[in-house]
């Protein structure tokens, strides 16, 4: 497992894009809100610190995960440049996980390619709570970060076309 290996939230700041003309947009889910709350802060620090500022940072809540590729889609329909897309689904005991996680994932991958606007993918599918806690800021870091870092770089990547 990648986390095992390297807290992927610890990066050099001078690497990161500024941007300061950027506008991003943030959807995050209702759903596991004790724990979308830290990625969507651990987020939007990130954008802060890099130089967005906040008047162009536009956050919108949906109910659940499943809700994220439209809400990110109707951002992509906006001037924003990029996107960070925020939910948690942890492992139940039926099958529902499994179709919540492939369509929210396929979804937020058809908003990239169809708007030409980066989606940051901060779609934690863990099998427990606490997994998806030590991803919100606890040992492994925080994944609304590392979705914010790279929704920065994508944005100033697509400018070198």
């Amino acid at each position: 497992m990648a986390t095992s290996l390297k807290n992927l939230s610890d990066y050099d700041k001078n690497t990161i894009p500024n941007g300061a003309d950027f506008s991003i947009g943030i959807v995050v889910s209702e759903w596991n809100d004790h724990i979308t709350s830290k990625l969507l802060a651990g987020a939007y620090a990130t954008l802060i610190e890099s130089g967005v500022k906040e008047e162009n940072i536009h956050v919108k809540r949906v109910p659940g995960a499943f809700e994220l590729p439209l809400a990110a889609q109707w951002l992509a329909q906006t001037a924003v440049d990029g996107i960070v897309a925020i939910g948690v689904v942890i492992q139940g005991e039926t099958r529902h996980f499994d179709f919540v996680c492939s369509g929210t994932t396929n979804g937020i991958m058809e908003v990239n390619l169809k708007y030409d606007k980066p989606v940051g993918f901060c779609l934690l599918t863990d099998n427990t709570e606490q997994q998806s806690i030590d991803r919100a800021g606890g040992k492994h870091g925080n994944k609304g970060v590392e979705a914010a870092v790279t929704v920065l770089k994508m944005i100033a990547l697509k400018k070198e076309f």
